[in-house]
């Protein structure tokens, strides 16, 4: 196990200098300087003085290798520069506003396992039956429904038309249901179909007719072995979609006015505000990283035969 963690974490390491050196790149083949995005932030009139000044003191006159090797330095002290906007360092920025997005990640995630288990492990025990059929409706529509519309549908009916929830914000529980709903129907419909494919996958293995051939009572043989197995397929999903929504909940932030990091990231792309761009890829690398690592070790805890085959191969 330590030494399955120990490659892993090796394995970030080409990860993070892609990830970073892409978003280097790509700031500086934009015609966008980063000098005059700072001025223009800053409602000053650029000229050839200070827009040379700037340069100098971001270490825009040097060579882009020299650029990147002090960048990529500042990144792994958490350094990540000060914000051309607020003047504030970019890293304080972060801690103020990530909470508010691991709150309605957390919640989303939440919602969408305490919903998508129950309806994909009964439309697979129910198969062909009206409850497997609302449920094939359900993910059509969980998956095809864009976000952004789907959370100005709820904010009409809810907030507007029903005045139940707060239309934009953060503070109390109500003004995270409707984020929460938005976030997690798209992942319902994802989780639910795969688990009922998963367990009729698993229904047609050789153990659940041995099993049922030695007397084990049925619901034994469901909850402790057919889910805990059928249930893998669904946690590397998750591991996917944890990272994506902690690091991506950009659109339903927006939608709702959610202060959290990915509404100051949308921000900061129209601002130009260049620390917090590049802060946001290299911490959306990292989440999405120990969020699959986690999820790995889950898998191998509940499927005992992954971490066996990890041994053979070697």
């Amino acid at each position: 196990m330590g030494s399955y963690i120990g490659k892993r974490l090796l394995a970030v390491i080409p990860i993070f200098l892609f990830a970073t050196l892409l978003t280097f790149l790509l700031i500086h083949v934009s015609p966008v300087d980063p000098a005059e995005a700072y001025l223009t932030a800053a409602h000053i009139q650029p000229t050839d003085e200070l827009l040379a000044q700037k340069r100098h003191e971001f270490g825009l006159d040097q060579p882009l290798l020299v650029q990147y090797a002090q960048t990529l330095m500042k990144m792994c002290r958490l350094d990540f520069g000060t914000s051309y906007v607020s003047n504030e360092p970019v890293w304080q920025e972060v801690v103020l506003r990530m909470p508010a997005t691991i709150q309605l990640a957390f919640s989303s995630i939440c919602l969408a396992i305490l919903i998508s288990v129950p309806i994909g492990f009964l439309a697979a025990v129910y198969k062909n039956s009206v409850f497997d059929h609302l449920s094939r409706l359900l993910a059509y529509f969980g998956a095809s429904i864009p976000q952004f519309w789907l959370g100005y549908l709820l904010i009409f009916f809810f907030s507007v038309k029903l005045d139940l929830f707060p239309v934009q914000g953060r503070g109390s529980f109500a003004h995270l249901v409707l984020p929460s709903i938005t976030l997690a129907l798209g992942l319902i419909a994802i989780y639910s179909r795969l688990l009922r494919t998963s367990v009729l996958e698993q229904l047609q293995e050789p153990y659940v007719l041995y099993a049922r051939t030695r007397g084990i009572k049925e619901k034994l043989l469901m909850s402790k072995h057919v889910l805990k197995i059928a249930i893998s397929p669904m946690l590397t999903g998750l591991g996917m979609n944890m990272g994506k929504l902690l690091a991506g909940t950009i659109i339903v932030e927006e939608v709702f006015s959610w202060p959290g990091f990915g509404r100051y990231f949308i921000e900061a792309i129209f601002n130009r505000d260049i620390p917090v761009i590049q802060s946001y890829v290299f911490l959306a690398a990292c989440l999405f990283i120990v969020c699959n690592l986690i999820v790995d070790l889950l898998q191998m805890y509940l499927d005992p035969r992954i971490s066996w085959k990890g041994r053979t191969d070697h």
